[in-house]
């Protein structure tokens, strides 16, 4: 698969106008043209961080950019998936990486995905690169 994985740090900070990676994420993804990776379990705690911090309608309007989006792929994990990631979770406690964190990481490494547009020093130690 091509594209960029996008970490729910990733989202929030192109919504959320006073997140310090607000200008960089939105600089970013206006010159990006590959198409923008995310999961289910990405788009459930991205969803309910923005209700918890911004509101109901922010969550709303971002779920509805996701739908309408030509370059969002959107990912379901599979159970064979959410077994793996598991597998991660459980046998890497010296990391403080959470299941969703680790969820991605096995999609990634299912789809040969190294870029994630993301503020979570998490992907970096699973050996990943983080734009912007």
């Amino acid at each position: 698969m091509n594209g960029i994985f996008v970490d729910t740090s990733g989202w929030y900070a192109a919504i959320d106008r006073k997140d310090r990676g607000h200008e960089a994420v939105r600089l970013f993804l206006g010159n990006n043209r590959l198409p923008l990776v995310t999961t289910d379990y990405v788009m459930d705690e991205t969803v309910t961080l923005l209700q918890v911090r911004l509101g109901h309608s922010y969550a709303v309007r971002f779920l509805d950019s996701l739908q309408a989006s030509r370059l969002v792929q959107r990912v379901y994990l599979s159970q064979v998936q959410i077994e793996a990631a598991i597998d991660l979770f459980r046998n890497r406690p010296d990391k403080g990486w959470s299941f969703t964190d680790c969820s991605s990481f096995v999609l990634m490494h299912e789809c040969r995905l190294q870029k994630a547009l993301a503020f979570d020093d998490h992907f970096r130690q699973a050996g990943f690169l983080t734009q912007p």
